[in-house]
């Protein structure tokens, strides 16, 4: 009987030339055969990453020792074809060396013990092809051509090498790369207003995890360059791919919050019930996570590079925005025209520059602070407005009374208070804006688990800015009963809640901070707050809640007898701190008592009390030293496993999605019709 083929959809699939080839080279053979043309042919066809990374991931450790030398060749012969004319043999070559580097480290990371580099290379081969390689890669960044494909994939090409171990300081390919800088060919990239919004992000995203290796334990020539980076388009540039990643975030946010219109109060109560039961794996917490990498740039430059500072405040008038961070580094998406608002939302409410977008950011993050990579995320934004709050020209900037803005500040839905409709912060200085912040954040997370570092890192910008404004006699006009109220809550909350938050955290530093804030108002206050009437309403405000403060002090005698309190320097200087507002409670309340005797009353009003207590400013205080002074931040060694485990997340994260962005060259602009060195420039 004749046999027939097979036909329709039960035929067999032909396999790819390249797959063929593919499996040739690895099983050793020589699929060259002296064909002089045969790597001009091999590099115009399409790679096919998930072929090879399986191809060369299957081999056993004797398998990878017996076709190393194939693994050589085909390294070399792509690195070799990136000196072709032809951009598709360029791409496609780019391509290939992705698929090679990833399928390396991926093998070397599942065979523990196993050095697949050093197995597959010798020291010298790879030093030399390293430096040929970054020399093409620098070449092809700031080539003068219209073409992109070979520029998308040569950023590819260094992200997956920058991410190929979970620690970056871990991966000794990066050490060619600091020997060979990119830096130039990123700062030429970052200045150009067009290349810029087809590959700002990536480049962004590149130094930071480049400004991470081996941070601390030897020279970074990437830390230096950046710290001295002063070229102001660059840095601008920089700027305007975290801010606009920012703005995009806060824009879709608040779109969805729009969204959400409750029809009864029965709905109304399901959601807010609903949201103490969301899971702790929600998509919102993944997209909070995805800005890690554009924080931590922002952190790396706020915190290395003084110029950058004067771009907190510039404008954003270009529309270059990056992806969506719930996708961000496939870079091949059409790039969101930040000049035209999303339907029925109003555009007035959208940051214009860096630190506004920032501030706007931190209120949406406030809002899930039941999660670890959440609360990480917080922390890194209060991190960034540490160093801020510590610099001259950002605190300048943020007290100009001649630079305001409205900013819609998120807030949290509580039970003891009514949000009110405008949710807008009125036009007013930045200083302003960020003490609204931190008030926000003061109020809404005294809970059982208590951020106990956050709100270390929250009083002391507090402390930062206010500092600022003594030592410059700035008068910022601020509604200051709103954070003498939120302060003196807090405390309220470490006294209830003594029992259980003692036995897990120092509560008696972080009071100290809070007492030495009111300590700063009552020595200081007569060079930095508006009004005089100001000065009046805090000496209200610690005779009001004077039951606090008595308080806080029993609780300092408590733990001061207790022979094996291991706070025992903190609550001395807690003892200390609150002698000049005991000494206030105590001057007031006597003459509030005799001032109600002599008029016959049990209950004063309020404006009573503030006459009492404007007539009677006669006692004397001690004079307290160093309440404007505090230790400068610094990152090492506090805050070292924190930014190793940031980073760790950023490398998986960023490796996770550059995979589908090497397969997926489909999207990536092509124009294969002429030479790279025919190609017509873009400026």
């Amino acid at each position: 009987m004749a046999s027939r083929k097979r036909s329709g959809s039960g035929s067999k699939r032909p396999k790819e030339k390249v797959v063929y080839i593919y499996e040739l080279l690895f099983r050793g053979e020589d699929p060259v055969n002296n064909n002089n043309e045969f790597w001009d042919s091999f590099f115009l066809l399409q790679p096919n990453v998930e072929s090879l990374e399986n191809e060369l991931t299957k081999l056993s450790n004797d398998q990878l020792l017996l076709v190393k030398g194939n693994i050589k060749l085909l390294f070399v012969q792509s690195i070799q074809m990136l000196e072709s004319d032809h951009p598709k043999r360029v791409s496609n070559s780019l391509q290939t060396l992705c698929a090679l580097f990833y399928a390396i480290f991926k093998k070397q990371a599942t065979d523990v013990g196993v050095d697949v580099i050093n197995t597959i290379f010798d020291f010298e081969e790879i030093e030399q092809h390293m430096k040929t390689l970054i020399a093409h890669c620098n070449s092809l960044l700031i080539s003068d051509v219209s073409v992109d494909a070979p520029r998308f994939m040569c950023l590819n090409l260094l992200l997956v090498l920058i991410t190929g171990t979970n620690n970056v300081s871990q991966n000794i390919l990066l050490e060619y790369i600091m020997i060979n800088s990119l830096f130039d060919s990123f700062v030429r990239l970052l200045s150009d207003p067009t290349l810029r919004a087809q590959h700002g992000h990536d480049v962004v995203i590149l130094l930071t995890l480049l400004v991470n290796y081996r941070k601390g334990e030897r020279t970074n020539p990437y830390i230096v360059q950046l710290s001295i980076l002063a070229d102001e388009l660059a840095l601008n540039g920089y700027g305007q791919m975290i801010s606009s990643s920012l703005i995009e975030f806060g824009r879709q946010y608040t779109k969805n919050m729009s969204e959400i219109q409750p029809s009864s109060w029965f709905s109304s109560l399901s959601n807010i019930v609903g949201n103490m039961f969301v899971s702790d794996e929600g998509c919102d917490r993944e997209q909070i996570r995805a800005n890690n990498a554009l924080l931590l740039a922002l952190y790396e430059a706020v915190h290395l590079n003084r110029n950058f500072i004067t771009t907190l405040a510039h404008t954003q008038a270009e529309s270059s925005a990056p992806p969506s961070p719930s996708n961000t580094l496939n870079s091949n998406q059409p790039v969101p025209d930040l000049s035209i608002p999303p339907p029925n939302i109003d555009v007035n409410q959208y940051p214009t520059n860096l630190l506004v977008a920032v501030f706007q950011y931190c209120s949406i993050v406030m809002q899930d602070n039941k999660n670890e990579s959440s609360a990480a995320n917080l922390k890194l934004c209060f991190l960034i407005l540490t160093c801020i709050s510590e610099d001259q020209y950002a605190n300048s900037m943020m007290h100009d009374s001649n630079l305001t803005f409205k900013v819609l500040l998120q807030r949290a839905q509580m039970r003891h208070r009514k949000l009110p409709t405008e949710r807008f912060s009125k036009s007013q200085p930045l200083a302003a804006t960020l003490l609204d912040l931190l008030v926000e954040f003061t109020v809404s997370h005294l809970m059982k688990k208590f951020p106990m570092e956050l709100y270390l890192l929250c009083t002391g910008i507090i402390h930062r800015v206010l500092c600022y404004q003594k030592r410059c006699r700035v008068r910022l006009v601020y509604p200051w009963k709103e954070l003498w109220a939120a302060l003196i809550s807090l405390l309220k909350f470490l006294v209830c809640q003594e029992q259980n938050l003692v036995k897990k955290c120092n509560i008696f530093y972080l009071a100290i901070q809070i007492i030495n804030i009111f300590n700063l108002f009552i020595t200081y206050g007569d060079t930095f707050l508006a009004t005089t009437n100001s000065y009046d309403e805090l000496y209200y405000e610690l005779n009001r809640e004077e039951k606090v403060f008595s308080e806080v002090h029993a609780m300092v005698l408590r733990f001061s007898s207790m022979p094996d309190c291991e706070f025992k320097d903190d609550v001395r200087k807690l003892s200390s701190a609150l002698v000049n507002i005991l000494a206030i409670v105590k001057h007031f309340q006597n003459k509030i008592k005799e001032w109600l005797s002599v008029q016959g009353l049990s209950t004063p009003s309020e404006e009573q009390v503030l006459e009492v207590v404007r007539k009677n400013y006669d006692l004397t205080l001690k004079l307290q030293d160093s309440l404007d002074h505090y230790e400068r931040y610094a990152e090492r060694p506090k805050h070292t496993a924190f930014f190793t485990n940031l980073v760790r997340d950023v490398v998986i994260d960023t490796r996770k999605n550059i995979y589908y962005s090497i397969k997926d060259v489909h999207s990536m602009p092509h124009d294969y019709s002429t030479p790279l060195n025919q190609q017509t420039s873009t400026q």
